[in-house]
């Protein structure tokens, strides 16, 4: 009794699934987060532009005026002192003055041709010495007395005696010494007339490369 009651309670079973079938299970789809967008990339940034370092001034020489011979014989050029600023009662100096010995040589700083002589209140006896290319006159002053030969329209070499140390003009009588300065000529070629320039640094030891 217990098997037949088992087999129809079974049959029973079937035919309801075979009439009434499961209805399927809807799964909702996965939920899917959207993907993070990218992180933005920050453009490189340049690093600043140092600027490049300003080179060292160097100093300028006016064209024509290189390799100046001293012109006081036996003067070492790290005694020179810079004068050419100084004061000279109302006026600047514009030379400079390189003490000696009365009686000292004085050279010819460089080749050029001797354009005047002259005896003058402040200047005493001066020699004036254009360069080659009269662009610039050499002026030395407060001299003892000139080489002999000396006149007016030779030319010079580099080196050649043109005078002696001395106090003539205006010059302290315990002091001796040359006066000198160089000139940059107007236009009109004037031996008294011009724009000075310093000699000093054309003069002075050069520094140690």
């Amino acid at each position: 009794t217990f098997i037949i009651g088992a087999l129809l309670g079974a049959a029973a079973m079937f035919f309801y699934l075979y009439q009434y079938p499961a209805s399927p299970e809807v799964v909702a789809p996965p939920v899917v987060a959207p993907a993070p967008a990218p992180a933005a990339v920050p453009a490189p940034v340049a690093a600043p532009v140092q600027p490049a370092p300003a080179a060292a001034p160097v100093a300028q020489q006016p064209p024509g005026l290189a390799n100046l011979l001293m012109p006081v014989e036996g003067i070492d050029q790290s005694k020179l002192a810079d004068t050419f600023e100084q004061a000279r009662g109302e006026a600047k100096h514009e030379a400079i003055d390189i003490a000696a010995p009365k009686g000292t040589k004085v050279f010819a700083v460089a080749d050029g041709k001797l354009v005047k002589l002259f005896d003058s209140k402040e200047g005493g006896l001066t020699v004036y010495q254009f360069d080659p290319s009269q662009t610039y006159a050499y002026y030395y002053a407060h001299l003892d007395r000139y080489a002999e030969g000396l006149k007016e329209g030779m030319e010079l070499k580099r080196g050649d005696l043109v005078g002696y140390v001395g106090n003539s003009g205006n010059a302290d009588p315990a002091t001796p010494h040359l006066h000198f300065t160089i000139f940059e000529l107007t236009p009109e070629k004037q031996w008294w007339k011009g724009k000075a320039i310093n000699p000093y640094p054309l003069l002075a030891p050069k520094p140690a490369q």
